[in-house]
Formats: C-alpha cells, structure tokens, sequence
C-alpha cells in the first residue's frame, strides 16, 4: 500500500503559502524586468485573470471536492490502481507518479488544441493579449472541471502515493506560474534548462497568434515531451518581445472583460 501517512488538513495551507509565494516572487521579478510591454488594460485584464481563478476555485471545491490528493487517498483505501496491485518500491511509485502525471498533462494539453470542443475551452487561455504572471491563473471553470476528473482519473488508475500526488500539485502550480512569466532567462541559462524543464521565452512561443507556434510547446513542468514527440519549437518567427500573443480573431480589447471570457466557449468561432 502507498497510502503514505501525512495531514491533509495541514497539507492545502502548505501549498497555498508555497504557491503564494512563488506567485508574488515571479510578479516581483517580471514587474522590475519585464520583456514585453502591456497591450490591454493592466488592471482590468489582471482583474478579469484573477476572477476566474477565484471562480475556478469554487468551481472545484463545489463539484469536485476530493481534488487529486483525495483521489489518491480513495484509491489506497480502496485498494484501486497499479501500485496497490503491485509489489513496487516506494521510490519507484514515487517516481513514476510524477513522470506519469505530467505526461498525462501534456497529453491532456495537445489534445485540447487538437479536439474542437475542447479547444473552444482552452482559447479562454490563448485569448490573454499579454503574457503575465496572472496569464496562468486563466482558465474557463469548465475546462478546470474537466481537467479535474482527468487528472483525478489517473491518480485513481496509477493507485498513486498521496504525497507524490501532493508533490506534484505543488510543483506543477509552481511551474505554470513560473512558465508565464514577463521575464526572460539569461540565454545560455535558458538553453540549458530547457534540456529539463520548461522556460518561459519557450512556453511564451505557444502563445504566439500564428498557429504553428500555439500547436507547439505544449508542457509545462517538463521538456521531454515536446522533444520526444516532436512538438517542441525553439524560436519564434518574431523576437520575443514583438511577437502578437493571443489569438489573431480577438486581437482587441474583449479578451480584458471577464464577461467576454466566461462566455467565449459558447459564441460564434
């Protein structure tokens, strides 16, 4: 069994002082050095951004309240999924848990650019004119539901460890916030780092407006998988800091209104 003892009343503190503050260490850093200049309203699309995490949020909580560290915790009490039917090391759970996840998410994320309906959804996020910080909290709650029972799905189907699960939350809240941000690495450090993980000059390339570079880049913790299956671009057809970021049909100020973003799944392409 891979039900590692840990406190889950303690557990969602935790994470909301880690992602806290890495949310506020990133907009400290790209508000002081930042690549690109603003294109909508700052604080009406930082507003709009926001609110739709807090919906999102709710969203959750009501519908879906085990989330993903439950769903791990139900399935080691149930005895369901692969490392609960297995003799495996803990190590071993542990790792591929988090390899496993975040293949399912880069998988989850090709296939919301590929599959009409989905993508209807996930344009929420690719509408954003700017690239920020709060660009990562921009999600249609439709989509986050969605997104929640695929993910909780896979914890259930692994059996994975609950803190492997709590590790991995953690980290890829982390990543996408880091992924986001209006700041560049120095070159040589970028390059090498995206050997591993993700970079935000090379995630701000599948927010470009021409559609060869959204359908490309699509993880977020790590590189991997755009390099083995072939979606990974390495420059953008513009500089970094003149590329359009968004979506050529709403190159305008809808995409700053939360109103527009709640009901962009639902109008006319």
């Amino acid at each position: 069994m891979y039900d590692m003892e840990f406190t889950t009343s303690t557990m969602p503190l935790f994470a909301l002082c880690i992602i806290g503050t890495a949310f506020l260490l990133v907009l400290a850093v790209e508000l002081a050095v930042p690549v690109r200049g603003k294109i909508l309203p700052p604080a009406r699309r930082r507003l709009t951004n926001v609110s739709l995490f807090f919906i999102d949020t709710a969203a959750v909580r009501l519908i879906i309240p085990l989330a993903m560290v439950g769903a791990a915790v139900l399935a080691a009490e149930r005895g369901w999924g692969l490392f609960h039917s297995i003799e495996a090391p803990v190590w071993l759970a542990f790792a591929v848990t988090l390899l496993a996840l975040d293949l399912a998410l880069y998988v989850q994320h090709w296939a919301t650019h590929r599959i009409p309906l989905l993508w209807r959804l996930h344009r929420v996020h690719h509408s954003d004119r700017d690239f920020d910080v709060t660009t990562a909290a921009r999600f249609h709650p439709i989509e986050i539901l969605a997104s929640m029972a695929y993910k909780c799905a896979v914890v259930i189907a692994l059996g994975a460890p609950a803190l492997a699960v709590f590790v991995f939350e953690v980290g890829f809240a982390v990543a996408t916030l880091f992924t986001h941000a209006n700041f560049a690495l120095p070159p040589k450090l970028d390059h090498a780092l995206r050997t591993v993980m993700v970079t935000p000059d090379m995630h701000r390339i599948h927010h470009s407006a021409r559609v060869e570079e959204t359908n490309s880049n699509y993880g977020t913790a790590l590189a991997l998988w755009d390099r083995l299956f072939g979606t990974y671009r390495a420059r953008a057809h513009d500089p970094q800091d003149q590329m359009t970021i968004g979506l050529e049909e709403w190159q305008d100020e809808r995409p700053a209104r939360l109103g527009f973003a709640l009901m962009q799944p639902f109008g006319r392409d």
